[in-house]
């Protein structure tokens, strides 16, 4: 018999970057975050809010700016309207947050829109890291040339070519482990660009967080590295 939680062994994930609070309206509502951490072993989230992503920006952030130590609170956007956009991101700023999370694809926001641009240097200007979904084959591109610090959060392991090139030329390009699911998509990450590009993520709870914890359990990363990758990166960024 298969024994997934077996082959975890140890692994000890100390912040996944990627964890969402609240529910689409399109969707059963799954377990609470926080339950879909602990029964994983994963310690701490990264925590941005569906309803700030989806209803009301500045309510649903202070919903989650809420949120105590282990766990990081992660600001969020609304792309559709830049100027709001910003002033949010000066409000995020001004409470001392390091993050924000855009939601492109939820927004229906397209890589090329002024406004994702817009918000790309605005937010790091102000110092904070960007969390983003959308495919890096084009969501790379508003946060090239700035020194923009960003964790590509949807970066599937058919276009981690793509990702690997693109950052290769832009330092503060990481990426979320969770779509890298292939045999050796980590530890290609690791050997292009160092373990510090890296970072756990699971989009706990509305996915499984089982098979990227596998993935990261069962590859062929040092010790140190995979200490980084499971937290100790996210950390740096976002704390």
């Amino acid at each position: 018999m298969f024994d997934a939680r077996g082959l975890i062994g140890g692994l000890e994930v100390t912040l996944d970057v990627d964890v969402l609070a609240g529910a689409y309206p399109d969707r059963e509502a799954p377990a609470p975050w926080p339950d879909a951490l602990a029964a994983h072993g994963i310690r701490a989230g990264a925590v941005a809010g569906l309803r700030a992503a989806l209803f009301d920006v500045v309510s649903g952030n202070d919903e989650t700016l809420r949120l105590a130590p282990p766990h990081v609170p992660v600001g969020v956007v609304d792309l559709r309207d830049p100027l709001r956009a910003a002033r949010e991101l000066d409000r995020l700023a001004a409470a001392g947050r390091r993050a924000v999370r855009l939601f492109p694809d939820e927004q229906g926001v397209e890589a090329g829109f002024p406004s994702v641009r817009h918000v790309a240097r605005r937010a790091t200007a102000l110092g904070l890291t960007i969390l983003t979904g959308g495919d890096v084959r084009r969501f790379w591109q508003p946060f090239a040339g700035i020194g923009a610090n960003v964790v590509f959060l949807d970066t599937h392991f058919y276009h981690l070519g793509d990702f690997l090139v693109a950052a290769a030329e832009e330092p503060g390009f990481h990426t979320s482990t969770r779509l890298l699911n292939s045999p050796d998509a980590l530890e290609t990450v690791v050997a292009e660009l160092g373990a510090d590009r890296l970072l756990f993520g699971s989009r706990a709870p509305y996915y499984e967080p089982l098979v990227p914890l596998l993935r990261l359990a069962t590859g062929g990363l040092k010790p140190d590295e995979i200490a980084a990758v499971a937290g100790d990166n996210a950390r740096r960024l976002l704390t």
